[in-house]
């Protein structure tokens, strides 16, 4: 079924796009040399609302739907995918993260600061050993009278340099397993917080990615995200949320690669003729059409489903997969279409080409999306 965008959400999606080609899209290339935080970006789009797309205005938020995050998610990735991936994880995990599952308390002292991006969030579930398996994590919390004492290290942590606040879970009984884990909401600063050096990545090179330690970090227990053994499932709620971002991410990028390979079709010749005349490029490109459309319908379906409170776990993964993997294939071809331009920096295919090559592993790999798929299809529960 065919979504229908309302005159609101193509508002929100053409307001979006105009900012981003006008004010991110002119220094990405320059960010992907420097690795320089698009923070000013970050505020302009907190600015105007964009950091806190589906908080409610009672918490500073934006209370817009689904659909229209992912519209205006797509066109920052068009732009720039570094900006994009900060807010996503900041709109899809920490922000709904501390909606669903926060106190009234909580809401009010960093939701609000958060929508209106005072403060950037993060979220920290990966470590050294339990990347895909966070049930291995070994980051631990330990109750000591009004606080709980963090010990662990979280690993390739999207924002952890510049977040001012990060969601950590972290193993309250050790025996439970999955259910014996808990979030927490740690403020950037914190005594016995550390972060890590910063990582020299392939792609996304502007959004930070590091370490971070905890030794004998002490949270107040009134920090805790939901109830005790909860984190789990929040975290997993979240990831939900996050792959729909990721999604949205990957239609933006390979959009913004269809759209530079068409237009170099027509701008170079080859054999006394333009190769958009080419039969064989001519089909390549209704292929990627036709690639891109089907990953951002899939996109508007899982974000639909969402909107309308169903079940849309599966889904997620469905569009995660389809729409990483894609991204892939047309970036790849994107490159080839350049010829020997596409490998060099001065043409935006180069990076379009290594920011999407990481968006089939995080936020739960390709192959943790097959996991997912085939146990709802065939009633297993035992799901990622």
């Amino acid at each position: 079924m065919s979504i229908q965008l309302t005159d609101e959400q193509l508002m929100i999606q053409t307001m979006v796009r105009d900012f981003a080609r006008e004010v991110i899209t002119p220094t990405a290339a320059e960010r992907d040399k420097t690795r320089e935080f698009p923070i000013e970006n970050l505020k302009q789009l907190g600015e105007l609302g964009f950091m806190g797309m589906m908080v409610p205005p009672e918490y500073n938020g934006s209370g817009a739907d689904t659909i229209s995050y992912v519209l205006a998610l797509s066109e920052v990735a068009y732009a720039c995918a570094s900006t994009a991936v900060v807010m996503s994880v900041h709109n899809s995990i920490v922000c709904e993260s501390i909606l669903h599952y926060g106190t009234e308390a909580q809401k009010k002292k960093y939701l609000k600061k958060l929508a209106t991006c005072e403060i950037i969030g993060a979220f920290a579930l990966t470590e050294p050993q339990a990347g895909s398996d966070p049930v291995r994590q070994r980051t631990k919390a330990v109750r000591d009278g009004d606080d709980y004492i963090l010990n662990g290290t979280k690993r390739f942590i999207t924002t952890g340099k510049n977040a001012g606040l990060i969601i950590v879970t972290a193993k309250t009984d050790e025996t439970a397993r999955h259910k014996g884990i808990s979030a927490f909401i740690v403020n950037q600063g914190t005594a016995g917080l550390t972060v890590g050096n910063l990582e020299d990545k392939m792609g996304l090179r502007a959004s930070d990615t590091v370490d971070l330690i905890f030794e004998d970090c002490r949270i107040p227990a009134e920090d805790m995200l939901g109830a005790e053994g909860e984190g789990f499932r929040i975290a997993m709620t979240g990831l939900d949320g996050g792959r729909i971002g990721i999604a949205a991410q990957s239609v933006g990028v390979a959009r913004a690669a269809f759209d530079a390979a068409v237009q170099y079709t027509k701008e170079r010749e080859q054999f006394g003729r333009l190769i958009s005349k080419f039969q064989g490029l001519r089909w390549i490109i209704a292929d990627m059409a036709m690639d891109i459309e089907a990953g951002r319908q899939l996109m508007l379906s899982a974000a639909a489903m969402k909107d309308r409170g169903e079940n849309y776990t599966m889904q997620a993964s469905i569009a995660k997969l389809f729409t990483s993997e894609m991204v892939n294939r047309i970036t790849a071809k994107a490159v080839q279409m350049h010829g020997g331009y596409g490998f060099i920096k001065e043409y935006p295919v180069e990076r379009f080409y290594r920011d999407a090559r990481v968006f089939t592993i995080y936020e739960g790999t390709s192959e943790i999306q097959r996991i997912v798929i085939s146990n709802h299809i065939l009633k297993d529960k035992r799901s990622p």
